[in-house]
């Protein structure tokens, strides 16, 4: 099967693209789940929401497109097929949507709010800004760390990938590169950076294959279903395959950590301030920037 990257098509099952290591048969072990995390600086937990959760939290965005004219309403509503010059949407600042009862009920739900309690060994804390996300055709996330956007309170904050809903192959699933966790210069130069403060562009890289040839490793993807989700670290190298799709493809990225830790600022309180200096005045590249760190 071949699968699209960013501007590259990648074989599944080929150099430069796998399938993820399911972690869901010790999905109440925590120490096992530690000691994974910390190997491969992710786990992929199959049923870890409630499905109907996340179906919940899925109409709350498919009404907010469609109020928008954003979706075609030839086809079924909830399959949230793409209208005529649908552009998609980032709704992480849109607190109706970021904090309706039903997205909350997900995202912030005693159960897994206790999930990751026992993960980390404490009482837990999620930032309060939400990224939400409605992914378009064509569209896709460069590979990153998410450190750079959010690296100011602990390092152990966890970011935990939810899809709203079913995503196939070529609807553009995340990705992970395997091994990028180790990646000990990388994290001591691109992973000591903050947007805000550096003005550099947050993408490390938008060619998949440059990375696996650079660094080695191994880009890995997979289905996913209503309630699957994906834990990971902040130094691990992630990104998306491409949606090639007529339909929207949907997701959250919520964090937690430790509530005894520090904690980022910039994402949490009644209203986040979040990035409030990033796009402004000259902002240097990602390409000088990694020449200058010799990365």
């Amino acid at each position: 099967m071949i699968l699209r990257m960013g501007e590259r098509e990648l074989e599944l099952g080929g150099n430069y693209l796998g399938h993820l290591r399911d972690s869901t048969a010790a999905k109440h072990d925590y120490a096992a789940l530690r000691e994974r995390l910390a190997e491969d600086g992710y786990l992929l937990v199959r049923g870890l929401h409630d499905p109907a959760k996340v179906q919940a939290a899925r109409t709350v965005l498919i009404d907010n497109l469609d109020s928008n004219n954003q979706i075609d309403r030839a086809h079924p509503l909830d399959e949230a097929v793409i209208a005529e010059g649908g552009r998609g949407q980032f709704l992480g600042g849109a607190k109706a949507i970021s904090h309706h009862p039903d997205f909350l009920g997900l995202v912030e739900s005693p159960e897994l709010m206790e999930w990751f309690a026992n993960l980390f060994g404490g009482p837990s804390l999620t930032f309060d800004y939400k990224w939400i996300r409605a992914i378009p055709g064509g569209a896709y996330s460069g590979a990153h760390y998410d450190v750079v956007y959010m690296g100011r309170g602990t390092l152990n904050l966890c970011t935990c990938w939810t899809p709203l809903g079913d995503v196939t192959y070529d609807m553009g699933p995340l990705t992970v590169l395997a091994g990028s966790n180790q990646w000990k210069k990388v994290q001591e130069t691109y992973g000591r950076m903050d947007v805000d403060r550096d003005h550099v562009e947050g993408w490390f890289s938008k060619d998949p294959v440059e990375l696996v040839d650079q660094y080695g490793g191994q880009w890995l993807t997979t289905e996913f279903q209503a309630g699957d989700a994906m834990i990971f670290s902040m130094f691990l190298m992630h990104g998306s395959l491409t949606n090639v799709t007529n339909r929207y493809r949907f997701s959250t990225d919520t964090r937690y950590q430790r509530a005894d830790e520090p904690v980022d600022e910039r994402w949490v309180g009644e209203s986040p301030k979040a990035h409030y200096a990033w796009h402004q005045g000259e902002m240097k590249t990602m390409e000088s920037a990694r020449a200058e760190w010799g990365v």
